[in-house]
């Protein structure tokens, strides 16, 4: 029996890799899109609950693929989804694919990953897919593996309250070193933290953040993976 797969993402309706992503799945179930009407990154697992959300039938352009927008978060995009707008309950919901990781400390900010633990917690399958290219561009490597990757991570089980997170490099397929699986979260220092503070007047200051990336991490992390060009497959615990 085909799965039903209901995909979101954060960075909005219109991001090449929902439609990659969207595109891959179908080949695996039958898919419905509900996404945010526009770019929702950094909105880890927020939810909005003190207005009414709008949703709205989207024309996705894809055979057999139901799509909506959503003027909420990742996360609201899953449960409107779930309890609203899917026909039959998913089995699965597919986050991603993100345009840039969520790997080490930003996995706490991730609208990506968010989205995907509010299925956790709501009892269905997540998966949270990231792409180290923000410019979404010289897809060989997900071409290559991404269908893999889903058919095998769709069908393994998981605890309660846990996802798999996957982060694919930046590189060529030829140049990939492959898969790396149960790879933990970095959790030593991914930023060098600096913010740029700048007076406008006499009461208001502009603060500019900029932190800098600490590329290195143990050996088996999901940075430590990604940075050495495999790719990263580990799980993230939602709060019990």
């Amino acid at each position: 029996m085909r799965k039903q797969i209901l995909i979101t993402n954060d960075d909005g309706i219109g991001a090449d890799g929902l439609r990659k992503l969207a595109e891959t799945a179908c080949r695996l179930g039958d898919v419905t899109v509900v996404a945010p009407d526009a770019q929702r990154s950094a909105a880890s697992h927020h939810c909005i609950f003190s207005r009414p959300l709008i949703l709205r039938e989207y024309d996705f352009g894809m055979a057999g693929v139901k799509a909506y927008t959503l003027d909420g978060t990742p996360a609201d995009c899953v449960r409107v989804g779930i309890f609203a707008a899917a026909e039959i309950r998913p089995d699965v919901v597919l986050s991603g694919i993100n345009h840039g990781f969520n790997i080490s400390s930003d996995i706490q900010y991730s609208g990506t990953v968010g989205a995907a633990l509010e299925a956790a917690f709501l009892g269905v399958h997540g998966i949270a897919v990231s792409y180290g290219n923000y410019q979404f561009n010289a897809t060989d490597i997900v071409d290559r593996y991404l269908p893999g990757l889903l058919e095998e991570y769709m069908e393994k089980p998981l605890p309660a309250n846990q996802i798999w997170n996957i982060n694919i490099p930046d590189c060529p397929a030829d140049e990939c070193r492959g898969i790396l699986r149960n790879t933990f979260m970095n959790t030593e220092h991914f930023y060098d933290d600096q913010y740029l503070k700048e007076k406008t007047d006499e009461k208001t200051w502009r603060i500019t953040n900029i932190a800098e990336r600490i590329w290195k991490g143990p050996a088996h992390s999901d940075l430590d993976a990604v940075s050495r060009q495999y790719i990263s497959v580990g799980t993230v615990t939602n709060l019990t």
